[in-house]
This record gives C-alpha cells, structure tokens and sequence, in this order.
C-alpha cells in the first residue's frame, strides 16, 4: 500500500466513516429495489406534488430546500398543538438551504464551497441560534411546575408508553408516543409509529457497508487521483480529512477575514478535485452498488422512508401555503 493510501485509511476512525456516509448519501441519486408504500386503507393517498416524476418519483431523495419547507410545516403543527394546550410557541428558528448542505468525508459542490468554506460560519450562526432559541428562554422562565407540564406537553410523556425501533447495526431507539412533536409528525408523515420505523431503519444502514466501501481499491484510487489533484493546485494533502486536520495550521494567527478566506480556498480545491478528478463519480457509483448488494433486506423500509417523505413534502406545502 503507498503512502497516500496507507494516510487515507489512517483517517477512517469511526467518525470519518460516519462522515463520508454523510458524502456518499449526499451525491448519490440510489436507486434501491422495492415497492413504494402505499397509503393504508382506512386513509385517502396523498395528492400528488406537482414535482411527480411518475413510478420512480418515490425513489428520490428531498432536496435541501425541501426539506427545510417539510421542518417548517412540521414547526408550524407543533405551534399549533402547544398554543391549543395553553402555551406559547415560536417556530421561527429554522435553517436556510445552504444550512444542510456541506460536510461529509468530501466537498462536491464548488458554489457551497465559495460561499462557505467548509461551513465554520454557518456553525457558528447555528451555535447562536440554539442559544437564542425563545422556547428555550421561554421555558426557563416558567416555575418548576409549570416548566415539566410544558416539556411533557412538547416532547411527551414517558409514563405513556413509548415507541421503540431496532437499528440495523445493532441496538435500540426510543421516542415518546405523545406530546407535540410526536402529533406534528403524524400529521406530516401520515402514521407517526410507521415513519419512526422506517426513518430509524433508512437513516442507520451506513454501518452495514461503508467499512468495506472505504477499503475497495477503486475508491482508494480515486482518493489518490483527488490527493494528486489537490497537490497540483498547491494543497499538499493525502486525504480530504488531512486537508481539514491542517487547517488549523494553516489560518493559526490570521484575523478572521483572513482565515475565513484561506478555508474558503481550500474548500474550493477540495470541492474541484472532487469533481474533476473520479473521485466524486467513483463514490457514487459504489455508494449504489454496495446499497444495492448489502441492503435489499432492508429496502421496504428505505422505498417507505422515501415515499413518507414525499408525502410529508405535499402536506408541507399545504400547511404553510407555499413551494420549495
């Protein structure tokens, strides 16, 4: 193995594996085998969006804005649900497009990159929203008492039960049956029990083939195309994570400005290497091959995971009166 290689695979601790199955989910349009879910018989289908592409429309993923219309109608049913219970609510802190994209083992998307580097602004911008959140202040307001009927009228009560899903890479989750939230995402999802199944199961199948992804010689040799790449543009990196490591080093006694800027320069290589290199192609290739070969079992629920979501976005646009 060269020296590139044996970088990269120093770099795959857990967290880089989680991170470039970040990567992978991102660019890959998969295409997985099994039917699309339909809507039980004690409930009317869904209208159709406008975006229906015909049969493999429920194969797709959201987009980004898309997904930022789902989390604002879901906001909106939560307001709803805690102002008829007594209290208020406020669901306006919500993420823009751009929020929900980037991260992962690599960059693919030049123009996210100019704009923001690898995303250092918009975690500080989302460090400060959490801490102004006016729900939270709200509820730090409240007496004791009052304070656990809010947060029991919100997230639920555990004494009620409380729904239960197997991970495929082993273990269990467990989200409460009642409160707000759990109403908000039966409405939207249309079956609260059936989408925290699917979702749990869809969204947690990373672990199941990644490890080997990482290993296979076609990806370690895109990776050292992207190394060769970057090197030929002045960033002397093995791996997008040794690029990142260095950052740091990189920017250490720059003012703010300055160091955003060298980010922003490094980001875009990485993003370009990416994409002109076969890295970005190559691992979306295996990203559907390995999907398509260590998960069919799992494909009811990834087809219903994707149709929910679907059906949720169609709910979305008629619960805050507008489109993505």
């Amino acid at each position: 193995m060269n020296g590139g290689s044996t970088d990269m695979m120093r770099a795959f601790s857990s967290a880089a594996t989680v991170a470039i199955a970040t990567a992978l989910t991102a660019i890959a349009a998969v295409t997985t085998a099994g039917c699309i879910a339909a809507a039980p018989p004690d409930r009317p289908a869904p209208e159709r969006s406008h975006r229906s592409g015909g049969p493999a429309d429920g194969n797709r993923e959201l987009t980004a804005a898309e997904e930022v219309l789902v989390r604002r109608a879901e906001q909106l049913l939560v307001k709803e649900c805690m102002e008829k219970a007594g209290f208020p609510y406020w669901a306006d802190t919500l993420p823009a497009p751009d929020d929900l994209k980037g991260g992962g083992y690599f960059l693919t998307d030049v123009g996210w990159a100019k704009r923001h580097g690898y995303g250092s602004r918009l975690q500080r911008k989302a460090q400060n929203t959490r801490r102004d959140d006016r729900n939270s202040a709200y509820v730090r307001t409240l007496p004791d008492e009052k304070g656990i009927r809010y947060s029991d009228t919100l997230l639920g009560t555990p004494s009620k039960g409380a729904l239960t899903a197997e991970l495929p890479g082993g273990g269990t989750v467990e989200t409460p049956r009642d409160g707000c939230r759990a109403a908000a995402k039966g409405r939207l999802y249309g079956d609260h029990p059936a989408w925290f199944h699917a979702e749990k199961t869809a969204t947690n199948l990373t672990s199941l083939y990644v490890p080997d992804l990482v290993e296979d010689p076609r990806f370690t040799g895109a990776v050292t195309a992207w190394s060769a790449c970057m090197r030929a543009a002045g960033h002397d990196h093995a791996t997008p994570p040794a690029a990142r490591e260095k950052l740091p080093e990189l920017t250490r006694g720059l003012n703010e400005p300055k160091a955003y800027a060298v980010e922003v320069g490094l980001a875009v290589a990485e993003a370009t290497c990416a994409t002109t290199t076969p890295l970005a192609e190559t691992a979306r290739a295996l990203d559907t091959e390995y999907r398509e070969k260590r998960l069919a079992r799992y494909s009811g629920e990834i087809a219903a995971y994707r149709q929910m979501r679907l059906d949720a976005l169609d709910r979305a646009e008629r619960i805050t009166g507008s489109t993505a």
